[in-house]
């Protein structure tokens, strides 16, 4: 039996792996490659994310692709337009021909020597071997078999249901009962108000705040300007308004931390009204964006709280009992249906284990290389979107750097190229700068950053932009072949 050979494989067909394929299509067109999908059907975290109210935490002009304008007049957009609009990107640029599903991705095996990479995947249960010249992972982050959930004491005595949003169904059922949902990130102050909407009651039980700021659903703005300038043009200028306006908060909050915090309680206050405790449950004890903010469209978690239809508390977990829970206050909070919406796992390359010429490639022991490329690992890149702004902005930065390189080496008549980490006196820092709890539990995971360009991320989409687009090639980190 062949061995099926491609010069690019890309490993996903979410965000990043439509974006990797579009640029790939458009920009290397001598260039084959193949997108390999381990489920059946495109969209990554869109189509895997079931529970009630899921949505975009980022507007659409710069979740949506630059090259495919988002035309819809909500900015900020649920999880089946969402699906919608990736299919529709898809269909529209003839990308699903380039895409095999069911194909999970187990190991990759760099051969320097023949200047290769060698794949092993699993399709339908048999062992398949692919071959390519470049791997480029557009997986995500984050485990899609299992979410996380801590070890609750107690948990197996509790008589209701308890899931976790990762695993949510239809089969789940809420309508007219009583729910707590654990957490306080941006999954949990999704569901609480859309379960309110028909359970019984909904609590969100937090162990600390997070930091919450509500934006309209549409962008009036951006709206006016569809109907004046052609859609491209105005798709361009809302895009690059609302990257502005979101790295002016994240700037703002972190050289302002306090002025920050002032106003983003008062945003909560003014929407609960008075006589609610906002300095107990919406004033984090850390600064602004050492955490991520949280978004709420037009208000609605705190016009859920301010009905009444749905209440916060913040305290610790006792131990769960056959009714709810129990809180280190001693109070109990009794429950038909507990939804642990306590965060992702980390993982890289969606759990896929990589060698060097028979050297097993830790990620964790890696340096990024201007956010896309690991150090001492040829050939290989990775579509990593920010943590400060959406996601497919960085994505597609990475994707045209990619083609760059690609085309690069083509006209200089490379092999391989690979980062190489030379100066013994680089100190390197954690990859991710948030505290968040998903982000410490991956640090034995994660690649490292340098204090430094190339190995430094700035979260900074003008500054990465001029890199991506402008930036040498052939700078002396890289090491062509």
């Amino acid at each position: 039996m062949s061995v099926q050979h491609v010069d690019v494989l890309v490993i996903g067909a979410g965000i990043s792996g439509i974006c990797a394929a579009y640029y790939l299509q458009t920009r290397c067109p001598g260039r084959s490659f193949k997108v390999l999908e381990a489920r059946d059907t495109i969209g990554g975290t869109w189509d895997l994310f079931r529970y009630p109210g899921i949505r975009s935490d980022s507007d659409m002009y710069t979740l949506g692709y630059s090259f495919h304008p988002w035309s819809d007049a909500k900015a900020i957009a649920d999880g089946p337009a969402i699906m919608s609009y990736l299919r529709e990107t898809v269909e529209a640029y003839g990308l699903e021909r380039w895409i095999e599903f069911g194909v999970r991705v187990e190991h990759a095996s760099w051969s320097s020597s023949e200047g290769r990479w060698t794949v092993t995947a699993r399709r339908a249960g048999e062992v398949v071997t692919l071959t390519c010249n470049f791997l480029w992972g557009c997986t995500g982050y984050y485990r899609y078999d299992e979410g996380y959930t801590p070890d609750f004491p107690g948990a197996a005595r509790f008589q209701g249901e308890i899931v976790h949003p990762q695993k949510w169904t239809e089969a789940v059922e809420y309508e007219g009962k009583r729910v707590v949902v654990i957490g306080s990130g941006a999954t949990a102050v999704t569901l609480v108000p859309e379960l309110a909407k028909k359970a019984a009651h909904v609590v969100m039980l937090q162990r600390s705040p997070t930091y919450i700021i509500s934006r309209p659903e549409d962008d009036p703005i951006a709206n006016w300007l569809k109907e004046v300038l052609p859609k491209r043009s105005a798709h361009a200028l809302a895009r690059w308004k609302n990257v502005f306006v979101s790295m002016f908060l994240y700037e703002f909050s972190r050289r302002f931390p306090k002025q920050a915090r002032a106003f983003y309680m008062n945003q909560a206050r003014e929407a609960l009204g008075e006589g609610f405790d906002v300095d107990t449950h919406f004033n984090p004890s850390y600064d602004p964006w050492d955490q991520r903010l949280c978004l709420v469209p037009e208000d609605d978690l705190f016009n859920a709280l301010k009905s009444g239809r749905a209440s916060v508390v913040t305290d610790h977990i006792e131990t769960f009992t056959e009714r709810g829970i129990a809180l280190r206050s001693g109070e109990e909070l009794e429950a038909d249906l507990i939804v642990t919406a306590t965060g992702l796992q980390l993982q890289v390359m969606g759990g896929a284990t990589a060698t060097v010429d028979g050297e097993p490639v830790d990620p964790s022991e890696s340096l990024m290389y201007k956010g896309a490329m690991l150090s001492d690992v040829p050939n290989m890149a990775m579509s990593l979107g920010y943590t400060n702004a959406s996601w497919t902005l960085k994505c597609e930065l990475i994707a045209e750097f990619v083609c760059r390189l690609l085309n690069h080496m083509d006209a200089q008549g490379y092999t391989w190229c690979c980062p190489r980490q030379r100066d013994p006196k680089l100190e390197d820092r954690p990859l991710l700068d948030l505290d968040s709890g998903y982000i410490r539990r991956a640090q034995g995971i994660v690649p490292k950053q340098g204090e430094r360009l190339p190995w430094r991320l700035y979260q900074n989409y003008v500054l990465d932009r001029a890199m991506f687009r402008h930036g040498r090639l052939d700078d002396d980190a890289m090491q062509f072949t």
